[in-house]
Protein backbone atom coordinates (compact mmCIF):
# COMPACT_ATOMS: atom_id res chain seq x y z
CA UNK A 1 0.00 0.00 0.00
CA UNK A 2 1.15 3.55 -0.64
CA UNK A 3 2.02 6.14 1.82
CA UNK A 4 -0.84 8.72 2.71
CA UNK A 5 -0.10 11.85 0.92
CA UNK A 6 -0.98 15.65 2.88
CA UNK A 7 -2.66 18.08 0.61
CA UNK A 8 -4.55 21.26 1.09
CA UNK A 9 -8.28 20.81 -0.19
CA UNK A 10 -6.91 23.46 -3.25
CA UNK A 11 -3.91 21.12 -4.10
CA UNK A 12 -6.19 18.22 -3.88
CA UNK A 13 -8.79 20.08 -6.72
CA UNK A 14 -5.73 21.46 -8.74
CA UNK A 15 -3.81 17.27 -8.94
CA UNK A 16 -7.58 16.67 -10.46
CA UNK A 17 -7.90 18.94 -12.46
CA UNK A 18 -4.56 18.23 -14.23
CA UNK A 19 -5.42 14.49 -14.51
CA UNK A 20 -8.56 15.57 -16.48
CA UNK A 21 -6.51 17.82 -18.94
CA UNK A 22 -4.16 14.85 -19.20
CA UNK A 23 -6.75 12.25 -19.74
CA UNK A 24 -9.16 14.71 -22.56
CA UNK A 25 -6.84 16.97 -24.14
CA UNK A 26 -3.40 15.03 -23.24
CA UNK A 27 -4.14 11.54 -24.52
CA UNK A 28 -5.86 13.50 -27.87
CA UNK A 29 -2.81 15.87 -28.69
CA UNK A 30 -0.94 12.47 -28.25
CA UNK A 31 -3.08 10.54 -30.40
CA UNK A 32 -3.25 13.17 -33.41
CA UNK A 33 0.99 13.34 -33.41
CA UNK A 34 0.88 9.50 -33.69
CA UNK A 35 -1.57 9.69 -36.12
CA UNK A 36 0.09 12.48 -38.09
CA UNK A 37 3.56 10.70 -37.98
CA UNK A 38 2.05 6.98 -39.03
CA UNK A 39 0.79 9.27 -42.04
CA UNK A 40 4.58 9.66 -42.94
CA UNK A 41 5.60 6.16 -44.31
CA UNK A 42 7.67 4.00 -42.72
CA UNK A 43 7.64 3.63 -38.40
CA UNK A 44 11.49 2.20 -38.74
CA UNK A 45 13.01 5.61 -39.64
CA UNK A 46 10.39 7.93 -38.21
CA UNK A 47 11.90 10.61 -35.82
CA UNK A 48 8.71 11.89 -35.14
CA UNK A 49 6.84 8.47 -34.28
CA UNK A 50 9.15 7.57 -32.07
CA UNK A 51 9.34 11.32 -30.04
CA UNK A 52 5.15 10.95 -29.72
CA UNK A 53 5.29 7.07 -28.34
CA UNK A 54 7.77 8.30 -25.42
CA UNK A 55 5.76 11.68 -24.67
CA UNK A 56 2.25 9.38 -24.43
CA UNK A 57 4.42 6.97 -22.01
CA UNK A 58 5.49 9.96 -20.21
CA UNK A 59 1.52 11.23 -20.14
CA UNK A 60 0.55 7.58 -19.02
CA UNK A 61 3.25 7.67 -16.35
CA UNK A 62 1.88 10.98 -15.22
CA UNK A 63 -1.45 10.15 -15.30
CA UNK A 64 -0.58 7.13 -12.97
CA UNK A 65 1.21 8.96 -10.86
CA UNK A 66 -2.03 11.53 -10.49
CA UNK A 67 -4.37 8.54 -9.86
CA UNK A 68 -2.00 7.04 -7.03
CA UNK A 69 -1.78 10.19 -5.50
CA UNK A 70 -5.58 11.59 -5.54
CA UNK A 71 -6.55 8.24 -4.41
CA UNK A 72 -3.68 8.47 -1.37
CA UNK A 73 -4.87 12.24 -0.94
CA UNK A 74 -5.73 13.06 3.01
CA UNK A 75 -6.73 16.44 3.48
CA UNK A 76 -5.56 18.50 6.22
CA UNK A 77 -7.48 20.44 8.17
CA UNK A 78 -5.65 23.79 8.99
CA UNK A 79 -7.99 24.73 11.91
CA UNK A 80 -6.74 21.32 13.56
CA UNK A 81 -2.93 22.06 13.28
CA UNK A 82 -1.15 23.05 16.91
CA UNK A 83 0.92 26.01 16.27
CA UNK A 84 2.86 25.19 19.15
CA UNK A 85 4.94 22.58 16.87
CA UNK A 86 5.85 22.00 13.54
CA UNK A 87 3.56 20.19 11.06
CA UNK A 88 2.55 20.27 7.74
CA UNK A 89 1.01 23.51 6.09
CA UNK A 90 2.90 25.40 9.47
CA UNK A 91 5.00 28.84 8.28
CA UNK A 92 8.77 28.80 9.68
CA UNK A 93 11.37 31.07 10.62
CA UNK A 94 14.66 29.51 10.88
CA UNK A 95 17.55 30.74 11.58
CA UNK A 96 21.00 29.02 9.97
CA UNK A 97 23.13 29.24 13.20
CA UNK A 98 26.22 28.85 10.57
CA UNK A 99 25.66 31.51 8.63
CA UNK A 100 23.28 33.91 11.07
CA UNK A 101 21.06 33.87 7.94
CA UNK A 102 17.08 33.63 8.74
CA UNK A 103 14.74 32.02 6.20
CA UNK A 104 11.12 31.76 5.56
CA UNK A 105 9.80 27.84 4.98
CA UNK A 106 6.02 26.64 5.01
CA UNK A 107 6.03 22.87 4.63
CA UNK A 108 3.84 21.39 2.28
CA UNK A 109 3.39 17.98 0.23
CA UNK A 110 6.02 16.84 -1.73
CA UNK A 111 3.67 17.63 -4.99
CA UNK A 112 2.82 21.35 -3.52
CA UNK A 113 6.75 22.06 -2.76
CA UNK A 114 7.67 25.38 -4.81
CA UNK A 115 11.13 26.79 -3.37
CA UNK A 116 10.36 30.05 -5.33
CA UNK A 117 7.69 30.42 -2.85
CA UNK A 118 9.39 28.91 0.11
CA UNK A 119 7.48 26.16 -0.17
CA UNK A 120 9.57 22.80 0.76
CA UNK A 121 8.42 19.74 1.32
CA UNK A 122 7.88 17.84 4.35
CA UNK A 123 9.99 14.76 2.76
CA UNK A 124 12.86 17.43 2.22
CA UNK A 125 15.84 17.31 4.63
CA UNK A 126 15.17 20.40 5.90
CA UNK A 127 11.22 19.35 6.70
CA UNK A 128 12.02 16.46 7.76
CA UNK A 129 14.41 17.62 10.36
CA UNK A 130 12.12 20.54 11.17
CA UNK A 131 8.77 18.34 12.02
CA UNK A 132 7.56 18.06 15.28
CA UNK A 133 10.06 20.85 16.87
CA UNK A 134 9.29 23.76 18.76
CA UNK A 135 9.86 27.39 18.80
CA UNK A 136 13.43 27.68 19.99
CA UNK A 137 14.65 24.00 19.44
CA UNK A 138 17.71 23.42 17.62
CA UNK A 139 17.44 21.56 15.23
CA UNK A 140 20.57 19.39 12.93
CA UNK A 141 19.94 18.88 9.04
CA UNK A 142 22.35 17.18 7.02
CA UNK A 143 22.94 18.42 3.83
CA UNK A 144 25.16 17.28 0.97
CA UNK A 145 27.63 20.12 1.94
CA UNK A 146 27.19 18.53 5.71
CA UNK A 147 25.38 19.43 8.75
CA UNK A 148 23.69 22.88 9.48
CA UNK A 149 22.38 23.58 13.05
CA UNK A 150 18.93 25.90 12.47
CA UNK A 151 17.29 27.71 15.21
CA UNK A 152 13.60 27.61 14.99
CA UNK A 153 12.13 31.27 15.97
CA UNK A 154 8.69 31.22 15.00
CA UNK A 155 5.79 28.87 13.74
CA UNK A 156 2.54 30.12 12.35
CA UNK A 157 0.19 29.38 10.18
Amino acid sequence: MDKPVYLTEEALENLKEELRIAKTKGRQDIAQEIAEARAQGDLSENAEYDAAKEAQGHLEARIAKLETTIANARLVDEKQIDDSKVFILSTVRVMNKKSKKEATYTLVSAEEADMAKGKISIASPVGKSLLGHEVGDVVEVTVPAGKIPFEILEISR
